[in-house]
This record gives structure tokens, C-alpha cells and sequence, in this order.
């Protein structure tokens, strides 16, 4: 349709870290720190002494024609809601998890972050995805469809 290959549309795009574990001087090798996986790329749950506790999730992108771009992306949450997530993570009760937190991570190019977010599971072979906002800038991003071009500056 735009010229380019599916394969480029319909991928995930993983942040390796929240932008304020990013910042901070040892970033996930702070004492104290926990990670559902010690490689940061393939945890979903994250604790950071002083900063947050974290959960990953997938934020959609529709892009025109029928494709879809994720991004994996770290959501700031309350240490009680990443206590309950640890609890449901493998088991049966994950499918109903939900989540509200904060984009952690910077979303171009849209500038989006640290804005609130609702998290939803919509299979459970997957993290949550982020399914709706009180901010109306993103929950745009997530319902609106969007020409392929908006992704030209994406690796």
C-alpha cells in the first residue's frame, strides 16, 4: 500500500528501560533492585528503589490499511498494584488483570510521557496492553487510525 514492506508495519518497538531508571546513575543495578529477568529487554515487572515500581505493557498504533505498530513500553505504577500483578502474573487470574499508571517512556512523535494510562490484558500469552487514557493526546494514539509515514522517524 505505502510501498514498503508489512514486515515493517506490524513489529514492536521494546524500550529497554523507563526513561527515570534510564537517568539515574545505576540504572537497574541499584541495590535493592528487582527484575522479573535479569536482562531488563525481556522483564515485564520492574522495581526501582527511590524511583517506581514498573510493568510492561504494548501501546498500539492502528496505521492505515489494516496494520498495527506496538510499542513495549514501562508503565510507572503503584507497589501495590506490582505486588498484585506478581501474585496473577502465571496464573489464571492474569487475564483479568488491569492496571492504571503512568507512560514512563518518552513516545514519539507525539511527545507523549509520564502521562496516565489504563492497562488492560487482551491475551494472555502477551503483557497488558494500554487501552484507554484520561489524556486526550494519547488516547488518540490509541484509537485513531495513522498513515504510515508517522513511523519514518522510528529505528
Amino acid at each position: 500500500m505505502c510501498g514498503q514492506a508489512s514486515a515493517k508495519h506490524d513489529r514492536d518497538v521494546r524500550f529497554r528501560l523507563p526513561e527515570p531508571v534510564l537517568n539515574s546513575p545505576q540504572q537497574h543495578r541499584v541495590e535493592g533492585s528487582w527484575l522479573s529477568d535479569p536482562d531488563p529487554t525481556t522483564a515485564a515487572l520492574m522495581q526501582i528503589p527511590n524511583i517506581s515500581p514498573f510493568v510492561r505493557a504494548l501501546l498500539p498504533v492502528k496505521l492505515q490499511g489494516g496494520h498495527e505498530f506496538r510499542f513495549g513500553v514501562w508503565i510507572a505504577i503503584h507497589p501495590e498494584d506490582l505486588q498484585h500483578a506478581c501474585r496473577v502474573w502465571n496464573a489464571p487470574e492474569y487475564g483479568d488483570l488491569k492496571l492504571t499508571g503512568y507512560l514512563a517512556n518518552k513516545i514519539q512523535p507525539w511527545g507523549l510521557y509520564k502521562v496516565p494510562v489504563n492497562l488492560a490484558v487482551l491475551n494472555p500469552d502477551q503483557t497488558p496492553y494500554c487501552v484507554s487514557s484520561p489524556n486526550e493526546e494519547l488516547n488518540e494514539v490509541l484509537t485513531q487510525e495513522w498513515p504510515h509515514d508517522i513511523l519514518a522517524s522510528l529505528p
